[in-house]
């Protein structure tokens, strides 16, 4: 049985080439960056800073959530998307941040096209 879940990105290159060369749009929960990968496949990665949350458990926590939301999403294949955390994803209710994933990807595929 086919996983519905999004792949990883797992090498360091490939989250910095997307980090760098992706798109971005940015929100109250967290900065969205995309880029087409070529590859058919969707890959994510999280980015939860230090300063946001000192603790590696809540800043694991935060990951899963945001995880989680992304696979709830159900974002189209052939990107790579690097999701970095801001203040409000803390806080935020798990529809606000599937809400804010959906809307995230969708300004920042826009915005490259256009």
């Amino acid at each position: 049985m086919p996983s519905t879940a999004p792949g990883r990105l797992r090498k360091g290159a490939q989250f910095d080439t997307a980090f760098e060369q992706g798109t971005a749009f940015s929100g109250p929960l967290f900065v969205v960056r995309v880029r087409a990968n070529g590859a058919g496949v969707l890959r994510v990665g999280y980015a939860v800073g230090k300063r946001l949350l000192p603790r590696a458990t809540g800043r694991n926590r935060v990951r899963r959530r945001l995880r989680a939301a992304t696979r709830a999403a159900g974002l189209p294949t052939g990107f790579d998307v690097v999701i970095v955390a801001r203040g409000g994803a803390l806080t935020a209710s798990f529809d606000q941040l599937v809400s804010g994933v959906q809307a995230g990807f969708a300004r920042a595929v826009r915005k490259a096209a256009g």
